[in-house]
């Protein structure tokens, strides 16, 4: 069965992406490896799709450092030294507590241990442990089981929703431990998707985040999740969601990027036709998030996440020359939407870099008139 899935989306990626490829008018035809003709994404100094990170969407010495080293010693403390000096209402704080609980649950997937085997994750569980009081293990702890509720059971049964209510728990638990903190309440977020709040009740959390930190872009990204068509809200809900984050967006906020994240939420399963990719709705909301990233702090965390989905979207319209200039900034780590959607997620970006790289030769670009 696992066979037949993977061939049905390898069947499902050709019919998407194959129309890219033999585009006459772009000048693209697809060639062996090893050709004379074909583009090399080496020759623009881009990783091998072997050495891509799939952990995170950009650099982050610090969190990579620490989580090697507790994955090694299995010793929990560094990672609780990285969060307690880590800004509290900033994005880096929740994106290394997913990070953390990330790491945890994979380990915990790939051992879960035995009679006589440690299943993965323990770490995490000596840090609960050890120091039940220590608000970025709560956190962490958190998140974990939401992770935990959407990678191992199935929305809408009995374990699914005893996992997310534990981690309801944990999320409260949490907030206490560190009341100023919008990063428990922004796990919430994906606890009230999966429980199915009530606008009501989800509306009181919302605005907990709002009081804390009105302009993160994680939280507004979880957010737009429970206001789209497949979950809890619509199409128009989620677009007007996005629009309005956009509106009331300060100056150099990346939530200018967010009506992007709507337009991806609700594209239709399998989409032959390119000009869709080059229609006013999606024209308008990468013309958006452009701007948000050439306006954004370039330290900003979140810069990394509308970059890849420029990519996708840029790619998609054809637009080789935009998308190579974000590709030159983001390339070696691709933990973010859309790759992260697919088994595999370095396969899946390192398809979408080869077209970019044929399109912009096609059209007479070179390494040496790509800017860096």
């Amino acid at each position: 069965m696992e066979i037949l899935w993977v061939l049905m989306a390898a069947l499902m990626m050709g019919m998407v992406l194959g129309p890219l490829f033999m585009r006459r008018r772009a000048g693209i035809q697809q060639v062996a490896p090893g050709d004379p003709d074909a583009a090399d994404p080496a020759n623009y100094g881009f990783v091998r799709q072997e050495e891509l990170d799939i952990r995170m969407p950009g650099p982050d010495g610090d969190l990579v450092d620490v989580l090697d080293l507790v994955q090694r010693t299995q010793d929990y403390r560094a990672a609780s030294q990285l969060l307690a000096g880590t800004e509290a209402d900033g994005e880096r704080r929740w994106q290394r507590v997913q990070a953390f609980a990330g790491a945890a649950s994979l380990e915990l997937q790939r051992r879960p241990g035995g009679v006589s085997d440690v299943p993965g994750g323990q770490w995490l569980r000596v840090w609960r442990t050890e120091a039940p009081k220590d608000a970025g293990g709560a956190a962490v702890h958190a998140e974990f089981l939401v992770q935990q509720a959407w990678r191992t059971a199935t929305p809408g049964t009995d374990e699914f929703r005893i996992i997310m209510e534990e981690a309801r728990a944990a999320c409260g638990d949490a907030a206490l431990l560190a009341p100023g903190d919008p990063v428990p309440y922004i796990i919430e977020l994906s606890v009230a998707r999966g429980l199915a709040y009530d606008r009501t009740e989800f509306e009181k959390l919302w605005l907990k985040i709002l009081d804390r930190a009105p302009a993160h872009m994680g939280a507004h990204l979880a957010a737009l999740h429970y206001w789209c068509e497949k979950w809890h809200g619509s199409r128009e809900v989620a677009y007007s969601f996005a629009e309005a984050a956009a509106t009331r967006a300060p100056r150099g906020s990346l939530l200018a990027a967010l009506p992007l994240f709507a337009v991806f939420e609700h594209l239709p399963e399998v989409n032959l036709v390119s000009s869709f990719y080059q229609s006013e709705v999606v024209t308008k909301a990468v013309h958006g998030a452009l701007f948000a990233v050439h306006a954004a702090r370039p330290d900003d965390p979140m810069l990394a996440h509308v970059r890849h989905l420029l990519v996708f979207f840029l790619v998609r319209g054809e637009r080789w020359s935009e998308a190579m200039n974000q590709l030159v900034h983001i390339d070696g780590h691709v933990g973010a939407l859309p790759w992260t959607l697919t088994s595999d997620p370095a396969a899946d970006y390192a398809v979408y870099r080869a077209l970019a790289v044929a399109g912009y030769e096609a059209n007479g670009g070179n390494p040496a008139t790509l800017p860096q």
